[in-house]
């Protein structure tokens, strides 16, 4: 299987809906909660890719383009953006859905840098030559 391909094959959706526990004062989901469940996402795509250890590293920037209102329906998705030697790159957007309209949008997007690693928890390669 080819980069391509395994990229695609890792692509990981998750569907959510934003209950009362997980909201601030403001009635919208708490930017943590947000943050939890992007890298959850971000390190199952990693780990569908390459089917190795895999530990977060660091995030890129993240963007919080519009709050998450309270009993809306959320869509996380992740996608691999960059391959390195050693380190993926995994892009990850929250996608805002009205439970009774057709209504969705974009409400948060970001990077998560992932590192390979073995059970001593050091790096190694990522892919085999």
């Amino acid at each position: 299987m080819d980069i391509e391909e395994r990229k695609k094959g890792a692509e990981t959706k998750q569907v959510k809906v934003v209950f009362k526990n997980l909201i601030n004062d403001h009635n919208t989901l708490f930017g943590g909660i947000a943050l939890q469940w992007m890298d959850e996402v971000a390190y199952i795509t990693a780990t569908r890719f390459c089917r190795k250890k895999v530990v977060t590293v660091s995030t890129g920037k993240i963007d919080f383009k519009k709050p998450i209102p309270y009993g809306t329906i959320v869509e996380i998705i992740g996608r691999i953006a960059k391959v390195g030697s050693v380190k993926l790159e995994i892009n990850v957007q929250i996608f805002t859905e009205e439970k009774y309209t057709n209504s969705r949008e974009k409400s948060v997007e970001g990077s998560f840098i992932f590192a390979v690693v073995d059970n001593n928890n050091q790096p190694v390669k990522l892919l085999e030559d």
